[in-house]
């Protein structure tokens, strides 16, 4: 039992249907008949030129045509109009142009187009506890007026909220950033991340009946209060990662070095030799200034 209500309260949604709906210039075409059908009876009368009983004809002829005025409207491309009866929905009609139903079938009319927004800066904590300043842009578009109109209080007003909250629970998901390498983030998988979002907004839109065409994010940064701190961070990293690769050709070039000396037979060198100038070497490669030479008159030992 408790399944089968549950089951019911997720299938109780509304689903958009066709309405039925007649052509607004076949309709008007009618409507201008009875016009003239009332003129030609009004001025018969006038004239005489008809029994007097047939004065209630006019009168008919032009509640018609007012019955008939009352049931047009337009729609605009890519714009659809949901019709009710007495508070029940009885259809969507997505037929642009001059359209008629009855005049007591209220009509809500409601955009089907691509609408794009750009989300407030929301800050957010990532995987880290790290808080960052995150802000989307959204493409989406209605695509079950039914659901739009009647599952929800106001599905623009619905949009925004479930991008602020998809835009956290991913933002929670993941660190900013990674020095090493390693992991996903949001600042080095920007398609992946986007491609999350899309997902999310999706699976929390479907009740409104709406669908997500593109997203991504428009600003990703680390909140002011860290901004300073993250920045030096990740300077020093930088300066570590360049020392790093400085120091590892460095060896090599000394070991290359060394290796020719020794192969051509340039010089011998003993071990305090070859110390002094892997050290000689080393100063030359790694030092932030050009060496300065300087001149042994002597020996190394003197």
């Amino acid at each position: 039992m408790i399944e089968s209500s549950r089951e019911r309260r997720a299938l109780s949604h509304s689903v958009e249907v066709p309405a039925s709906t007649a052509n607004g210039f076949a309709m008007l075409g009618f409507m201008l008949v009875a016009v003239l059908v009332a003129g030609f009876f009004v001025v018969s009368l006038a004239n005489d030129r008809l029994d007097p009983v047939f004065a209630l004809v006019p009168a008919g002829a032009m509640l018609v045509a007012a019955f008939v005025a009352c049931g047009f409207y337009m729609l605009q491309p890519n714009q659809a109009a949901a019709i009710t009866l007495f508070g029940a929905y009885r259809g969507t009609d997505r037929t642009e142009g001059l359209r008629w139903v009855l005049p007591w079938m209220i009509r809500k009319k409601i955009a089907v187009r691509a609408n794009n927004i750009i989300s407030d800066r929301i800050k957010v904590n990532d995987l880290r506890g790290n808080p960052i300043e995150m802000a989307a842009q959204v493409v989406w578009r209605v695509t079950d007026t039914a659901q739009a109109l009647f599952d929800v209080d106001d599905y623009r007003a619905f949009v925004l909220v479930q991008i602020e909250a998809a835009v956290r629970t991913i933002g929670s998901r993941y660190p900013y950033d990674d020095f090493e390498h390693q992991e996903v983030t949001l600042r080095g998988n920007h398609d992946q991340i986007g491609g999350e979002l899309r997902e999310e907004l999706i699976a929390r839109l479907t009740v409104s009946g709406i669908t997500v065409d593109e997203c991504g994010f428009t600003h990703l940064a680390y909140a002011q209060e860290i901004a300073g701190a993250m920045l030096r961070r990740q300077q020093a990293q930088a300066v570590v990662a360049a020392r790093q690769t400085l120091v590892e050709g460095a060896v090599g070039m000394v070991e290359m070095a060394l290796d020719l000396l020794s192969e051509k037979n340039v010089v011998e060198l003993d071990d305090e030799r070859r110390a002094s100038m892997v050290s000689n070497l080393m100063v030359v490669l790694c030092g932030d200034r050009d060496a300065q030479p300087v001149v042994n008159a002597g020996t190394l030992y003197q």
